[in-house]
């Protein structure tokens, strides 16, 4: 039962994940079409930033996720030294 649960979150995640980036797509796409029509700096600034803090909103979730699944996992099985360091790593990498 518990396997089926999680199974179902994770489909749940990922339906999310997969419409937040959709979202974001647009997003870009705007801005592209603000560039093109020679749109206002500041109101393409303003939409730049909107883009990357979503961005940095699905990262941070997918983020989330991995400590909660993959990290976990990787201490009770006793592989927590390498499971550690491959996470100070990536959050390094996505926090620049």
């Amino acid at each position: 039962m518990e396997s089926r649960h999680t199974a179902h979150s994770d489909q749940l995640h990922k339906a999310q994940l997969l419409r937040r980036l959709a979202r974001i797509e647009g997003q870009v796409r705007g801005i592209r079409r603000l560039v093109e029509e020679d749109a206002y700096c500041v109101d393409v600034l303003v939409q730049i930033s909107a883009a990357r803090a979503a961005l940095q909103a699905v990262g941070l979730s997918i983020l989330d996720r991995h400590i909660r699944t993959c990290v976990t996992s990787a201490i009770k099985a006793e592989r927590a030294d390498e499971s550690v360091k491959e996470l100070i790593d990536v959050i390094k990498r996505f926090t620049k």
